[in-house]
């Protein structure tokens, strides 16, 4: 029976990402506290928060210094904007922070509050500074199936994702979707890693010319596809694309926000796989997920722009109310501070031999056809059968059941499509930790697998 505060949920609340008719029936895991790597729900049971939240509470669960920070601002400070020129010292000191840390020469920082705003804005700018270039025509933006940028029209056009497009009326004209770079699902038979990503950068630059390089303005990536399934990038891929980029004068976007700062074992995934990116999209780690703050890192031949543009114009007409928030940006500072202090990167360093391990352990299992991951973040595969790689209908949800069974154990994972489960805990987890998660995720497996064979999935 469902408890009084999950029929008030259900009453209320829309969810994100989330079958709304399936949760009428079943309700709301109603969460009440953390602590570290643990969350609790209102009956007391603790979680191993194996996603960080979603991707993004990299110091873990009521980190007193971030909390003492954010009151402090508060009393200070509570709000002001950026608009018309005013500032604040949070917001100057955390750009300059982020331009001394950034992979990549940067210029300047633009705040916005989440990712998908970031990356709406990379589209705004690159539609701008084309127009004030006098290359009108030079505005098309190529993104990757399976994805993840967003959920404004801008950021879920760039998505490569069906469930953010059916019925939504996206994508937008101009945005256009190149090969997924993963080498399990798409290689071709015998297909190194290294031959594949010639494969796709070859198909990136047919895109190109057939679109007309005097058309395409930008491609936009993320060093490791999130929603798209934690899926690592081939060896060789981010390479072969650099050279095609080039060769077009194409701005490469980064999308670091659910790499940024430390997730790859490098603060950013930028320099883990070497793209040589012009812009960067930040959010999610830059404040620990305590505070909704994002920011865009753009280099002086964008900024240059801004500035002449605002000369002919007399604004530059971009910004919301929350872009820079000083408490969100007094947060920032400290949760650099602390990454820094604490030698966060060298502990995932440190650690992630063991999360490694234990997550290509996991394609051992009989149901598991890929398990693949860098620094703390890593995905899984389903599959009916390992030898062909053929999968479960999608209709069954196989890795969406075995989540519900890792709730079950005291883990929250997240199933995302190709029947895939995505591994992302806090940066701070130690060994013990990284055992324990997956400890209970084995323990679920087990009952999964028990599942699909009560259910005659296996058979034929």
């Amino acid at each position: 029976m469902l408890t009084n505060l999950a029929v008030r949920d259900i009453e209320t609340l829309v969810h994100p990402y989330t079958n709304l008719a399936t949760h009428r029936e079943v309700g709301p895991l109603i969460l009440e506290r953390g602590k570290g790597v643990f969350v609790y729900d209102v009956s007391g049971k603790d979680y191993i928060e194996g996603m960080a939240g979603l991707w993004c509470t990299s110091l873990g669960y009521s980190n007193q210094e971030l909390a003492e920070v954010a009151y402090e601002q508060l009393k200070k400070l509570p709000f002001t904007h950026l608009f018309s020129g005013r500032s604040h010292d949070p917001a100057i000191e955390l750009a300059e922070k982020l331009k001394e840390i950034a992979p990549v020469p940067i210029s300047k920082v633009f705040y916005g509050a989440s990712g998908s705003d970031a990356n709406d804005t990379q589209v705004k700018l690159v539609w701008y500074m084309n127009n004030a270039l006098g290359r009108p025509k030079k505005k098309k933006i190529i993104s990757r199936l399976k994805g993840y940028h967003g959920v404004t029209v801008a950021s879920a056009s760039l998505t490569g994702l069906p469930a953010n497009h059916t019925d939504f009326d996206l994508p937008l004209p101009g945005i256009l979707h190149t090969s997924c770079p993963h080498h399990y699902r798409f290689a071709q038979p015998g297909e190194s890693e290294l031959d594949f990503s010639a494969r796709l950068a070859a198909e990136l630059d047919e895109m190109i010319q057939r679109e007309g390089p005097d058309t395409v303005a930008a491609f936009i990536a993320e060093p490791v596809m999130g929603a798209g399934g934690a899926v690592t990038p081939p060896e060789g891929y981010f390479e072969a694309i650099n050279a095609v980029l080039a060769k077009y004068d194409v701005l490469f976007i980064a999308d670091e926000v659910i790499t940024g700062f430390g997730r790859t074992g490098e603060m950013f995934g930028t320099t883990t796989y070497k793209m040589k990116a012009d812009t960067l999209s930040c959010a999610k780690a830059l404040t620990s997920a305590y505070f909704p703050l994002s920011a865009v890192l753009i280099n002086e031949q964008v900024y240059e722009v801004l500035v002449d543009q605002s000369k002919k114009i007399g604004t530059f007409g971009h910004g919301n109310t929350y872009a820079g928030h000083p408490v969100g940006c007094a947060v920032a500072v400290k949760t650099l501070e602390i990454y820094q202090r604490d030698r966060i990167i060298e502990h995932v360093r440190k650690v992630e031999p063991k999360f490694l391990q234990r997550l290509t352990k996991l394609a051992e299992h009989p149901l598991i056809g890929e398990a693949r991951g860098v620094g703390l973040i890593g995905g899984i595969e389903f599959v009916k059968d390992k030898a062909s790689k053929a999968q479960f209908e999608a209709k069954k949800g196989v890795a969406l059941k075995s989540t519900s069974f890792a709730q079950e154990e005291g883990l929250i994972l997240r199933a995302l499509g190709g029947d895939r489960v995505a591994f992302c805990p806090p940066l701070v987890i130690t060994e013990a930790e990284i055992d324990e998660l997956f400890d209970r995720y084995e323990r679920a497996l087990a009952k999964t697998l028990d599942w699909v064979k009560a259910e005659g999935l296996l058979a034929g």
